[in-house]
């Protein structure tokens, strides 16, 4: 059986899918959790959701100041997760640059300033989710690739200089969350499709 009784545990991104999953699941086990987003009101609404326990704090993964501020108050944590980020997926020429530039800022930066900043303890762990596309490429979707796998030759790094301190990447396939929710049906059956077809066997975390 798991038991987080006493870990002090922060998902970053917690406010939805993944992340507010994680939290739950967390906090089930005995888990004192925060979540944080730049979001205050998904934050409160996360917080509502999980119950008695669970902690809200506002942090914009995208900014240097506002990382080196959530983390300057010497907090040490067990366990840290990050799962949220803005990125827009489409095809490469589809794309203005400055929005596939905005979309590695926060996703692969936002971790770096996370794995930066952050004081885990060291039988904790420091954990980030990556994705398939970063081992089995898709049309339409090479920057998420490109991300993803710069995530995932980073936490091999991390797993090297953040020991004993445990540093993983969780590359999952498609998952069914509210980020899908506004999609046509018939667009939301076409992308599982491709995703169950590119998945392939699950892949082994890093770190």
């Amino acid at each position: 059986m798991i038991n987080f009784s006493g870990s002090r545990i922060l998902v970053v991104g917690g406010s939805s899918g993944i992340g507010l999953s994680t939290a739950k699941v967390a906090h089930e086990h005995g888990a004192a959790v925060t979540i944080a987003s730049r979001s205050s009101d998904k934050v409160d609404a996360a917080v509502r959701t999980i119950g008695p326990g669970t902690s809200g704090r506002l942090i914009d993964v995208t900014s240097n100041s506002s990382v080196e501020t959530f983390f300057a108050d010497g907090t040490v944590w067990d366990h840290i997760i990050v799962t949220g980020s803005d990125v827009t997926i489409a095809a490469v020429r589809q794309l203005p640059l400055e929005t596939a530039e905005a979309a590695f800022n926060s996703k692969f930066w936002g971790f770096y300033r996370v794995a930066k900043a952050a004081t885990i303890k060291p039988t904790g762990s420091l954990s980030v989710i990556s994705g398939f596309l970063a081992a089995r490429p898709a049309a339409g979707r090479a920057l998420m690739g490109a991300i993803n796998a710069a995530l995932e030759s980073l936490v091999r790094g991390l797993a090297l200089e953040l020991k004993p301190v445990r540093v993983n990447a969780v590359s999952p396939g498609m998952i069914d969350t509210p980020m899908w929710a506004g999609m046509r049906k018939r667009a939301q059956g076409g992308i599982r499709e491709g995703g169950e077809h590119l998945s392939g066997r699950p892949r082994r975390p890093a770190g």
